[in-house]
C-alpha cells in the first residue's frame, strides 16, 4: 500500500460509470418487472453499495476508507437495449475513492448480468470508466471524453 500517513485528510469524491447490453427481450422483461430471478435494477443498486463498502477487501492495495456517501443511478436506454450505471462515492480521507466508485459500478453491472443470463446469456458489459475525481492536491479531474449532460452541473 502507498504510505499516506503524511497526507492531510480532505474531501474526496469520485464518479464512475459503465454499461451492460442486455438485448431486447431482457430489456423488455426488466422494464415490465417480469424477470424470473427478481428485479435486476433494485438488486443492482444494493450490490453497488456492497461493492463500494467492500472494495478494500477485494482489491489488495486499496486502503480501507470511511465512506460518507454513495449513490447509484441506473438509466435504461431503449435505443440500444442497454442499462447504464453511475456510482458516486464521497469521503473525508487521505486518499481518493476512485476504486470504490468503479467497484460499485462493477458490482451493479455483474448483478444485472447474473439476473439476466437465465433469459439471454449473450450479454456485454462495456465502457467502465472513471468520470470524475475530486479532492486532494490534484483538485478536480474530469474524464476527457466528457460527462453526460445531466451531470455537467454537478461537477
Amino acid at each position: 500500500m502507498i504510505d499516506v500517513s503524511n497526507k492531510s485528510e480532505t474531501f474526496r469524491r469520485s464518479l464512475a460509470s459503465g454499461k451492460i447490453y442486455v438485448g431486447k427481450e431482457v430489456f423488455e422483461l426488466i422494464k415490465k418487472k417480469q424477470m424470473p430471478k427478481g428485479d435486476p435494477i433494485t438488486l443492482a443498486e444494493v450490490s453497488a453499495l456492497l461493492g463500494v463498502k467492500k472494495t478494500s477487501e477485494l482489491i489488495p492495495l486499496c486502503h480501507p476508507l470511511p465512506i460518507d456517501h454513495t449513490a447509484t443511478k441506473i438509466i435504461m436506454h431503449e435505443k440500444d437495449n442497454s442499462i447504464e450505471v453511475f456510482c458516486v462515492v464521497s469521503t473525508y480521507a487521505k486518499t481518493g475513492v476512485e476504486m470504490e466508485a468503479i467497484m460499485g459500478v462493477n458490482a451493479a453491472l455483474i448483478t444485472i448480468y447474473d439476473l439476466s443470463k437465465i433469459v439471454n446469456p449473450y450479454l456485454k458489459i462495456d465502457n467502465i470508466k472513471l468520470l470524475v475525481k475530486e479532492g486532494g492536491k490534484s483538485g478536480l479531474w474530469t474524464n476527457p471524453d466528457g460527462l453526460p449532460e445531466f451531470l455537467k452541473d454537478l461537477f
